[in-house]
């Protein structure tokens, strides 16, 4: 087994957005260069929510360099990573920065400012893997962005329009802002209607099911037939519109493949290394 590097989590500013995006680096150090996998949380998540450390290590362990971001506006801060302690920037959030922040990370990772030794990494082989609302956030990229070679998904959103019901829409737009409970940590989360219009207004760029097909490089989606989230039509829908797409459906997984946060254990959940083994094998072969 491959000794992990692991590097303490860093900040990159967002003049653009006025917040901070903290990502952290894992992969072996031995003068090898490898592929590197970009990793995207999805809504209430974060980079260190429940298994994702561990994932990121089995990453590494199998030659790759494991990024992981903490989006700029997803309600974390850098000496807050894994508390909601800025729901003001939560409740800002929007397709459109989040794009902009995994932009901004994969110039870093390209470019000589990166922390990880030139002689670690291989430059040209930029994978995505994206989970739930990430997932369709690493499509989107993925879409335009031609420096991406491949993308696996977990349980993805393949259109953000189907997710706002008319009615939804309406009382949204007439107040400005929704409220989004927490059950987790017992808050309410502000969502301004401003993501709506952001999105109609930069549809061109957002709208999924048009990404989708237009993708030209290999996708794996992963779905759950127990996801309580995002249906498993979403992800037929993915392979439908799509022939690059290979989709791998897991009996009885449900959206989060078995994993909550905290997570005690010090081994992954089944579905998650299943996922884990036939991503890298995929990559691999992209």
């Amino acid at each position: 087994m491959n000794l992990t590097k692991i590097l303490t989590p860093s900040a990159l500013s967002t003049a653009k957005h006025q917040k901070p995006l903290t990502y952290d680096v894992r992969y072996p150090e031995n003068g090898t260069p490898k592929p590197v996998i970009l990793f995207i949380h999805g809504f209430k998540g974060f980079k260190d929510w429940g298994y994702f450390n561990l994932m990121a290590d089995t990453f590494a362990e199998a030659g790759f360099v494991f990024v992981k971001i903490n989006l700029s506006h997803n309600g974390t801060t850098p000496n807050a990573p894994e508390e909601f302690a800025d729901l003001e920037a939560f409740g800002q959030n929007n397709f459109s920065i989040e794009l902009d922040d995994v932009g901004l990370l994969l110039d870093h990772i390209l470019s000589a400012d990166f922390e990880v030794p030139e002689e670690e990494i291989d430059k040209e082989q930029l994978m995505l893997v994206g989970h739930s609302r990430g997932g369709g956030l690493a499509l989107l990229k993925a879409s335009e962005d031609t420096r991406i070679r491949a993308v696996v998904t977990m349980a993805a959103v393949s259109d953000w329009e189907a997710r706002w019901p008319k009615d939804v829409l309406q009382q949204w737009k007439e107040a400005g802002i929704q409220h989004i409970p927490n059950s987790r940590t017992g808050q309410i989360m502000p969502l301004y209607y401003q993501i709506v219009e952001d999105y109609y207004r930069f549809r061109d760029r957002l709208h999924l099911p048009q990404a989708i097909k237009r993708l030209k490089v290999p996708v794996l989606a992963f779905h759950g037939t127990e996801d309580e989230t995002v249906p498993l039509s979403m992800a037929e829908d993915l392979q439908k519109w799509n022939d690059y797409v290979r989709l791998e459906i897991l009996e009885g997984a449900n959206h989060t493949f078995g994993g909550g946060h905290p997570y005690p254990e010090d081994h992954l959940p089944a579905a998650v290394r299943h996922i884990i083994d036939t991503s890298v094998g995929f990559f691999k072969k992209s």
